[in-house]
């Protein structure tokens, strides 16, 4: 009958932890990718990498909800039995708090599982194509400028227009406006041209063209030319040897010695995420113990917990605030990274407590009703 019981209460909080994390993922998914919409709409990103992009950011999405899905399954799930009386039945045949936990901690712990496979391998492997892909999406001039029949600002005084493009990458209907001179602002007009990227920055070909300023006086004076270039900027760090962020990082990577200035500079950071990879899973099973020491300690009664289930609300997002103000405070202090443990742990020994104490003494009932 236990086991029986068991797998009935774990299939209740499978389907409501899968509910709650497509729902709350799917939420944060929709307003983080809203930064992304740049990209389509002043570099002409092709709707598929735009899905790519934002799919990648899932991982480290999903590692933030998971804890707080576990959480709300199950105190929806197990409050819904008292409210059932389900719950009550089971204590009147002799199930104690504890056993009726058991698959709320087994859950809780499958998703901690879960939670380190992401936190370990996924979000970093994901993370780092993100940030490769937007940085060549962002370095790559050519998805900037080479956009026929747009006019497209470069910087904040560089204006590009292309009539069109061949396959072959030669522009045609070439038009330059560079105010980058306040004193000498320029436009310049060519038949056709190219663009090329050289060591010193990516510059515009142009062929056969003219080049128009203004003087002193206000006269227009007009430079007909067979072949100019334009600087249209100065190219950044090389791919290859860009920094990677903390969350780009494997663990290993994060645990090695490197004398990279970066790394030296940033050393704190590297270590507080290597601290948050191990400990921020283990929010999980404190956030589950939290919401089985609410739903077991005091009476039973069909009328409600209103008040334990806000409380245990409460101490989650206390909880999950010192979280993120003890990396605040690691990132800046390394000697404070032990404090991300705190919000995990203190929940969950608590709440173990709570739940062998009501182990040691009968359950209460608010009223008879409630038993029958």
């Amino acid at each position: 009958m236990v086991r029986r019981i068991d797998r009935y209460i774990v299939r209740q909080l499978v389907v409501a932890i899968f509910f709650v994390l497509v729902c709350l993922t799917a939420a944060i998914w929709l307003t983080q990718s809203l930064r992304l919409i740049d990209l389509i709409v002043n570099r002409g990103l092709p709707i598929t990498t735009f899905l790519y992009l934002t799919v990648l950011l899932l991982p480290q999405f999903l590692a933030l909800v998971l804890p707080v899905a576990c959480f709300a399954a199950i105190l929806f799930t197990y409050n819904r039995m008292m409210s059932d009386s389900e719950m009550v039945v089971m204590f009147g045949s002799g199930v104690g708090p504890l056993s009726l936990a058991r698959p709320a901690l087994a859950c809780a712990l499958g998703v901690t599982v879960i939670g380190y496979a992401i936190m370990l391998y996924f979000m970093p492997a994901a993370y780092r194509d993100f940030k490769d892909l937007q940085f060549q999406i962002r370095n790559n001039f050519s998805n900037v400028l080479l956009r026929e029949g747009v006019f497209t600002s470069v910087g904040d005084r560089l204006t590009v227009f292309i009539r069109r493009q061949n396959s072959d990458g030669q522009l045609f209907g070439i038009l330059i406006h560079d105010g980058r001179d306040a004193e000498k602002p320029e436009t310049l007009i060519a038949e056709q041209g190219a663009l090329v990227i050289t060591d010193e920055g990516p510059r515009v070909v142009m062929v056969n063209g003219n080049r128009q300023t203004r003087d002193t006086q206000g006269r227009l004076n007009t430079l007909y030319f067979d072949r100019y270039t334009v600087e249209i900027g100065t190219m950044q760090q090389e791919f290859a040897g860009r920094w990677r962020e903390p969350r780009e990082r494997f663990l290993m990577e994060l645990l090695a010695e490197s004398d990279n200035p970066d790394d030296v500079r940033f050393r704190n950071r590297l270590i507080t995420e290597v601290h948050n990879r191990l400990a921020s899973p283990l929010l999980t099973i404190g956030f589950a113990m939290v919401g089985l020491a609410a739903l077991f300690s005091g009476e039973f009664s069909r009328r409600g917990r209103t008040a334990r289930v806000l409380a245990a609300v409460v101490i989650v997002l206390a909880c999950q605030a010192l979280f993120f103000a003890a990396m605040s405070l690691a990132q800046r202090n390394v000697a404070a990274v032990w404090l991300l443990y705190l919000p995990a742990l203190l929940p969950a020994l608590a709440g173990l407590y709570v739940l062998v104490r009501r182990r040691r003494r009968p359950p209460a009932f608010a009223d008879p009703a409630s038993v029958r």
